[in-house]
């Protein structure tokens, strides 16, 4: 489901991969409600995009989310391997 999520976000986002990975829940959710429009900072130009957020996206990430029991301050997709979440560079 993370990896499904992931994806229809890159898709979505045309974000570079450095930025997905710092999204956080807060950045495409408010409580359970997955936004249909979203702005985040680039960390490359440090330019805010915004973007929307198709049905099908909308609806793995909820699924995501609750799957991974994830709150509002987490990061959207921690790493797989790593127990103690993400590693922020």
């Amino acid at each position: 489901m993370r990896d499904f999520a992931l994806f229809n976000q890159a898709i979505d986002s045309k974000l570079r991969s450095c930025d997905l990975v710092k999204l956080r829940v807060s950045d495409v959710a408010h409580g359970k409600h997955v936004l249909k429009r979203t702005m985040v900072m680039q960390q490359k130009t440090q330019r805010p995009v915004q973007f929307e957020i198709t049905d099908k996206t909308r609806a793995s990430l909820s699924k995501w989310i609750d799957q991974a029991k994830l709150s509002n301050s987490d990061f959207l997709f921690k790493g797989q391997t790593n127990s103690e979440g993400h590693n922020d560079q």
